[in-house]
């Protein structure tokens, strides 16, 4: 018997989120297809994280035992084989792909032994959108003000009950208090040269790192953090919707497509 865990990076533009759904794709369901090939055996795999539809990944991570004659490295080769449609050379690629494969402790559960998360949010800050930045950011054409951002994101960070960035619809939970170990945000220019309305056009990422986090917290703090970018709420905006634990007090949840599950920490 082994227990192997998988890295996992995909576009989720296609898939109706992670989680297996009968007459949907999804990504747990595409894996578990092909992984039942290759081994040879129906496989069942275990996700660290549950990510919706619309919603990437640069490092998902699942688990899953059996007991096969195949091994781990063919594994790895076949299943991003069939992933990529089975065309068997260099060059193609599906829209998933196994990064790596680890063989772990019997006792090792990738969503129970995950100890912490990293996500990335990329915003387009742009003057007009772009059609081939749809699915992979947040267009806003309003100017923001990356200061504003900058200093209400501080008040993330720590041990806090975020009952105010949970959306309706997720899981009944025990407790709200998670813990935020480091926000970033920072912008990359596109075009050096100011547009037509007075700044220039850029990619504004959020990176934040935490133990867990409540359904849409991300996107629902991205929201609020572009609500105060834009001056439509102010910059104790985030402080007040904690201390308040007031839903209605924080901004808007923000699309899925500017949404990546980066990194899972053991």
């Amino acid at each position: 018997m082994k227990n192997l865990l998988l890295t996992i990076e995909y576009d989720g533009s296609n898939f109706f989120g992670w989680q297996r759904q009968p007459e949907t794709r999804t990504v747990q369901g595409d894996l578990e297809k092909t992984l039942s090939e290759v081994c040879g055996s129906k496989i069942s795999i275990n996700g660290a994280s549950r990510t919706d539809a619309g919603v990437h990944a640069y490092g998902q991570t699942a688990s899953f035992k059996g007991d096969w004659t195949i091994p781990t490295d063919k594994i790895l080769v076949a299943a991003n084989n069939l992933l990529s449609g089975g065309q068997n050379h260099a060059g193609s690629v599906g829209d998933v792909r196994i990064t790596r494969i680890d063989e772990v402790a019997l006792d090792f559960h990738a969503r129970y032994k995950a100890k912490g998360k990293t996500y990335i949010y990329k915003i387009r800050n742009c003057y007009e959108k772009d059609v081939f930045d749809r699915n992979y950011a947040y267009q806003i054409v309003k100017p923001l003000n990356l200061a504003f951002m900058q200093k209400a994101a501080r008040d993330v960070m720590g041990t806090h009950d975020f009952k105010c960035f949970q959306a309706m619809g997720g899981r009944e939970l025990n407790s709200t208090v998670r813990t935020i170990s480091n926000i970033q945000i920072y912008e990359d220019v596109l075009e050096e040269e100011e547009n037509p309305s007075g700044f220039h056009d850029r990619i504004i990422t959020i990176e934040i790192t935490g133990n867990g986090f409540l359904y849409n917290m991300v996107r629902i703090l991205t929201g609020t953090l572009v609500d105060i970018g834009i001056g439509k709420i102010g910059q104790r905006g985030i402080a007040k919707a904690i201390e308040g634990l007031d839903r209605e007090k924080a901004g808007h949840t923000a699309p899925p497509q500017g949404l990546y599950l980066s990194e899972i920490f053991y």
